[in-house]
């Protein structure tokens, strides 16, 4: 066994990927995110013991959080990159232990290896099959991964200017938590809650920091079609990345387009402004493979989800910045002010052929929580005269495999009196089918990426209110998401957190969990798979 990685759901036989990631990282890099991680553990170690404030601690903070964000599925690829980044880690580890004077720290806060050699034998010991007991295994990588989703969407919220010191001091507990054998199950159990009380803090921070900055989402439509300009195809989730080009290319002669969970930017009345931020181009994070080759300008990565490129024709056409990286690509980073030059990217695309059109037309979105609840008398009537039966909430993930044409069947067959509430990539699967609407309200209510599945929160809980209800399950949605990565975990904890019960998970449960864990998920919160898409409708009709 060369490397073992079980984090999405993509695994291999759902069980681990132990040649080679289905994502397509090699054993060399899976194995350098797994000591990544140890070192961070040794911190988390460090400051829990040392009782130091995480607001005397900005740095570490950033660059934990940077760290663990290059750790997520289709993040990162590049070795050189990981490689460096725990040798920054160790010495911001060092620093810190000489600083507290605490002896007798776990080996994660003292081990040494500054050679590639000496941390690929290291990275070996320390992975996540180090942990023998396969339920406090699947305790501690559940929390390692839904903190790994906190911290992608910290990084976003960072880099707007929004912070909360409790969120970062919470990271440092539950990581150092996953080196210490004397806590139970129960203990990780509760842990694994808490993880996601801090999913919820920090999906409203983020909310807070992306409708300051660029107001609330509203009603949109997207253009999917092209113009004949050369162009830049911009991906992942980062905005400030996204105003920085949009501010670069005025006046250029360069338009931009949005791909995957990049589109529900065109939601915000900010972005607006920019006559040549054109529209959406593409599909789904998966289809990029096809669709790089036909786009024929450059691409930015600011963050997850990149597949490795089938030609190096594509690959020299790809830039990555943030958490992202691939081998062979430039990445861009920041001066001291937190600006980027994207001249390269610019003077590229300008050189290029237009993009080649493959669909036209347009596609709806921007219900995030503010535009709903706008909407909040019209949905409500609806539901009390019964022009709408029931919610499903369908975010989440999207994915390669087959299996994940359950939802666009789901979608298809729903009855015409339901309605899809949406947030991820997940929506690529229906957003663009003619499911109608009901009295004007559309049958697809896209909120926007995946963090933005905290609207759908906070739509059920203002429809809780409204209806005069003590518990939200009482309310007449159904859960029934799809997951991929790591940000769908701690989206899944802070539902459970907030207790949602009887969701159902898909297009598998997550290799990760093991029967004992799975048992008491399925026992305390009602998780369930998916099964047949005409059986599951006539569940979810009849709850």
């Amino acid at each position: 066994m060369s490397m073992f990685c079980y984090q999405c759901q993509e695994t291999a036989r759902g069980t681990g990927c132990d040649v080679t990631g289905v994502c397509g990282k090699n054993p060399e890099v899976a194995n350098l995110q797994d000591l990544l991680i140890y070192t961070l553990k040794g911190i988390s170690d460090v400051v829990v013991k040392g009782k130091m404030d995480a607001s005397t601690l900005p740095e570490l903070n950033h660059e934990v959080f940077s760290s663990l964000f290059m750790t997520i599925t289709n993040a990162n690829f590049d070795d050189w990159a990981i490689e460096k980044q725990i040798k920054k880690m160790m010495g911001l580890r060092d620093s810190l232990v000489k600083e507290s004077g605490l002896s007798g720290l776990h080996d994660a806060a003292t081990f040494q290896a500054e050679s590639k050699e000496a941390m690929m034998e290291k990275a070996v010991k320390v992975g996540v099959l180090a942990t023998e007991n396969e339920d406090v295994r699947s305790l501690r990588e559940l929390i390692i991964y839904g903190v790994k989703g906190i911290a992608a969407y910290g990084e976003h919220a960072t880099n707007l200017g929004k912070e909360d010191n409790s969120i970062y001091a919470f990271v440092y507990e539950a990581l150092a938590a996953t080196l210490d054998d004397t806590l139970t199950a129960d203990a990780l159990v509760a842990l694994t809650l808490k993880t996601g009380e801090y999913g919820v803090k920090v999906m409203a921070l983020l909310d807070e920091a992306n409708t300051s900055k660029y107001g609330n989402p509203e009603i949109t439509q997207v253009n999917i079609g092209v113009r004949k300009n050369p162009a830049i195809l911009i991906s992942g989730h980062d905005l400030t990345d996204l105003e920085q080009l949009l501010e670069q290319t005025k006046g250029t002669g360069v338009d931009v387009y949005t791909h995957g969970e990049m589109l529900p930017a065109h939601y915000y009345p900010a972005f607006k402004k920019y006559d040549n931020f054109v529209g959406n181009y593409g599909n789904s994070w998966w289809k990029q493979v096809g669709e790089f080759e036909s786009f024929h300008g450059p691409i930015l990565f600011t963050t997850n989800c990149i597949v490795p490129p089938r030609s190096e024709e594509v690959r020299n056409r790809i830039f990555t910045t943030g958490s992202s990286g691939y081998p062979g690509c430039l990445h861009i980073y920041p001066d001291e002010n937190g600006k980027k030059d994207f001249s390269a990217i610019i003077e590229m695309a300008k050189k290029l052929p237009a993009p080649e059109e493959i669909e036209t037309g347009t596609i709806v979105g921007g219900f995030a929580h503010n535009q709903v609840l706008a909407l909040a008398d019209k949905v409500v009537d609806a539901v009390k005269n019964g022009a709408i039966k029931k919610f499903f909430v369908m975010a989440g993930c999207d994915g390669r495999m087959k299996s994940r044409e359950y939802y666009t069947e789901f979608a298809q067959k729903l009855p015409k009196d339901t309605v899809i509430l949406t947030a991820g990539c997940a929506k690529y699967r229906y957003n663009k089918l003619d499911l109608g609407d009901i009295g004007g309200i559309p049958r697809v209510l896209d909120a926007g990426q995946c963090n933005d599945s905290y609207s759908l929160v906070v739509i059920a809980l203002k429809l809780k209110e409204v209806f005069g209800l003590d518990d939200v399950n009482d309310l007449p949605i159904v859960y029934n998401i799809g997951w991929y990565e790591q940000k769908a975990v701690i989206v899944l904890l802070a539902l459970l957190y907030l207790g949602v019960k009887n969701i159902h998970l898909g297009p598998t449960l997550p290799g990760f969990l093991s029967p004992n864990v799975a048992k008491v998920l399925v026992e305390t919160f009602g998780i369930a798979g998916i099964g047949s898409v005409d059986d599951d409708i006539a569940l979810f009709m009849g709850q």
